[in-house]
């Protein structure tokens, strides 16, 4: 077998199960490592002492924010990386190329876009987004600093997800191990030792990503990448980008919407006072716990789908799909039920604060009931996406956030008073799911008619 392709002929060839498991699991445990950029930097800003729960609500609401800057990334890395990945299924390393320079041309474009913008109109967005008098300061302390590494972050994230289509799960795995390690290491130096407080989480975690960012290009700029970045690949083309445009918007429509919902919702909460703005600071970080994991399985599922899809191989394309969808559901339901269970014990790891603790202890049962079949969302879209559906994948992505839950967030509150904001979230999670999961089933018969048969 040729080195040069070898890595990627596996996605077509091995037995799927391990496979599955050995293309998902370094992605599971990056993000899981990942996840502890935001949740460490949470954990430790919660525990300063006299200005904790009032510097947790400010780096809260910057989620918004820093969630919208991010989901630029997923139109390359969840929009890109499965086309390159059928590409490469049909043998056309050419388009694969085509199809990864531009998207780093991109990255850029959304990184300097993104930052300057959010520069511009960074205090009204975090007023806007929930912050208040007190909170204001400390958000815009995290977020002038966080907005200086915004291209290591669209680039580390972008990029990450065309080194697995090549095959290369570890190496994928350590870009974020890499950087997440670092910023565990670095946070308690910056914000206590150097006493820079909320500032020194966010200069911890650019350093971090800077790290990352490094290292995927090393990889990608070198001769062990099967699938290099090459300069005569990163010249624009509008059938290539706008092909990137189309199936990444529903990664993108479903990162982008948390910010948005992140605006509805600290809006609303901060009519009831600044504790349910941080309460829902926790419920979010607890969230991802179940979420982040999600997005690393599929990180290693959709390439060996989108591979098959391309070079006609049904069996195994439905194969894959029926693996994925018990491990992710199965998954997200114990984590789910485990934290409606113990609420407090959650709330104890970001807070010392016995008032934040019991809000959290009361409203976190509601929040997460949704979330308890949200597993099946996350295997049916992300299947929609492997196989390059980009307009149902789109109106999947804008049905939880858009359609259900922003509506309700802002009509339950009148009938339910503060509890209404949280069991919106639950509401539109339950019913987006159930919704997903049925138009799934109806269409998943008819894509894999219309694919071509195996040569």
């Amino acid at each position: 077998m040729n080195q040069t392709n070898r890595y990627e002929e596996r996605l077509g060839t091995d037995p799927m199960l391990p496979l599955v498991f050995k293309m998902a699991l370094p992605a599971v445990a990056a993000q899981f490592v990942n996840l502890l950029y935001g949740i460490v930097d949470r954990i430790y800003i919660g525990h300063i002492s006299g200005i904790g729960t009032d510097a947790l609500a400010g780096v809260g609401v910057t989620t918004s924010m820093i969630v919208l800057i991010s989901a630029f990334s997923s139109i390359v890395g969840a929009g890109g990386a499965p086309l390159a990945a059928i590409a490469l299924g049909q043998g056309d390393r050419r388009r694969a190329g085509e199809i990864l320079g531009n998207g780093f041309v991109l990255l850029i474009l959304f990184a300097l876009t993104t930052a300057s913008l959010s520069y511009i109109f960074m205090e009204p967005l975090l007023l806007l987004t929930g912050a208040s008098e007190r909170t204001l300061p400390y958000a815009v302390d995290y977020l002038s600093v966080y907005l200086l590494g915004t291209v290591f972050v669209e680039l580390s994230t972008g990029l990450n997800t065309f080194i697995n289509c090549q095959g290369r799960p570890t190496i994928a795995m350590y870009s974020v191990l890499i950087g997440a390690v670092l910023n565990i290491i670095l946070d308690p130096i910056f914000i206590f030792v150097f006493d820079m407080g909320v500032k020194g989480a966010a200069w911890a975690t650019i350093l971090s990503q800077a790290c990352s960012a490094a290292w995927v290009l090393g990889f990608l700029f070198s001769d062990k990448a099967t699938l290099p970045l090459e300069k005569r690949y990163m010249k624009a083309d509008r059938k290539i980008v706008l092909s990137m445009l189309a199936l990444g918007a529903s990664p993108f429509i479903m990162a982008s919407t948390e910010s948005l919902v992140g605006f509805v919702l600290n809006g609303s909460l901060k009519l009831f006072g600044d504790i349910y703005v941080s309460a829902l600071a926790v419920l979010q970080s607890a969230m991802q716990f179940a979420s982040v994991p999600l997005v690393g399985f599929a990180q290693g599922f959709v390439p060996i789908v989108s591979y098959n899809y391309g070079h006609g191989d049904k069996r195994r394309v439905k194969e894959c799909f029926r693996i994925a969808l018990v491990v992710m559901f199965s998954f997200n339901l114990v984590l789910m039920l485990f934290m409606i269970c113990f609420p407090a014990f959650v709330a104890a790891a970001f807070t010392d604060d016995a008032r934040l603790i019991e809000t959290v202890r009361w409203i976190m049962p509601l929040f997460l009931a949704g979330m308890t079949i949200f597993g099946l969302q996350r295997a049916c879209q992300n299947m929609f996406v492997a196989l390059g559906q980009a307009k149902v994948s789109i109106f999947i992505a804008l049905l939880r956030k858009v359609f259900l839950l922003v509506p309700l967030a802002l009509i339950l509150p009148r009938f339910m008073g503060v509890s209404g904001v949280y069991a919106a979230e639950a509401i539109s999670d339950g019913t987006a799911a159930i919704c997903c999961t049925l138009v799934f089933f109806w269409q998943f018969p008819k894509i894999l008619k219309r694919m071509p048969l195996r040569s």
